[in-house]
């Protein structure tokens, strides 16, 4: 054996040594890579989202039995045949719940469209996605209960639970939303399931979102009491439109 070959040979026995002990070298992603995140943890503890929604709960009743009680002089307004505060709150309500669903909409679509990793990132959109559909759970319980205290309205507590048992107002499209709030409740509850439920039942649920999208706008543009209006419609054409394209551009790019 020539120094040369011998050289070479206690070269490479050195290099083999070396990557034993050394930790293997991390490979950058390809640029069309999906973003990286993990999707086995809630953003949101469960216990978490326990305490948020009895608090909401809580705080709707709570205003509905409690302010009457505790502020007689609002009684002419709050409990007045036209619709006042409790119609207000359920209204704005209503609004931030649907914005959030769409939120949910948008960053879950980015994220599966890999355009999250150019805005805002992978594991940021994640967050966000997760958030945004929580929160929306949240709003969308208020904006039920809050009604307990319309006169307008005059729904009791199993007209507001239970699917189209209120016949009084478009029961079609009210007990349209009121799916809707189950169904946000299953997609949201199947974050902290995946590990029971498996991923292929996982992704099923998360496909009922474009149904439950699609049945909240139908439920506010049929049933609220803003729809006449130019900011709601161009709210309702703005978000529909933006999930419709961001769905499209999902679909052509899966197909490529």
């Amino acid at each position: 054996m020539t120094e040369e070959k011998a050289a070479r040979l206690a070269a490479i026995r050195a290099a083999k040594a070396a990557a034993k002990t050394e930790p293997a070298a991390i490979v950058a992603p390809p640029p069309d890579a999906a973003p990286m995140v993990d999707e086995d943890l809630a953003a949101m503890s469960f216990p978490t989202l326990l305490l948020m929604l009895l608090a909401v709960g809580a705080g709707a009743l709570g205003a509905v039995v409690l302010v009457p009680l505790w502020l007689p002089g609002l009684t002419a307004s709050l409990l007045s045949a036209e619709p006042k505060a409790y119609w207000y709150l359920a209204r704005s309500s209503a609004f931030v719940s649907y914005g959030l669903l769409w939120l949910a909409m948008i960053f879950g679509l980015l994220m599966t469209s890999r355009a999250a990793r150019l805005w805002p990132g992978g594991p940021v959109a994640f967050d966000l996605h997760q958030h945004a559909s929580l929160l929306g759970l949240a709003f969308a319980l208020f904006h039920a209960l809050i009604l307990l205290g319309d006169n307008y309205i005059q729904a009791d507590l199993r007209q507001l639970l239970v699917p189209f048992a209120y016949t009084s107002y478009q029961p079609f499209w009210v007990g349209l939303g009121q799916v809707v709030f189950y169904l946000m409740l299953i997609v949201s509850l199947s974050f902290y399931l995946k590990g029971i439920l498996g991923r292929t039942a996982w992704r099923v649920i998360h496909v009922l979102s474009f149904a439950l999208f699609a049945l909240a706008l139908a439920h506010g543009v049929w049933s609220g009491s803003d729809s006449n209006t130019l900011w709601a419609q161009q709210l309702y054409w703005g978000t529909g439109g933006s999930v419709l394209f961001l769905t499209l551009y999902r679909v052509l790019v899966a197909r490529r």
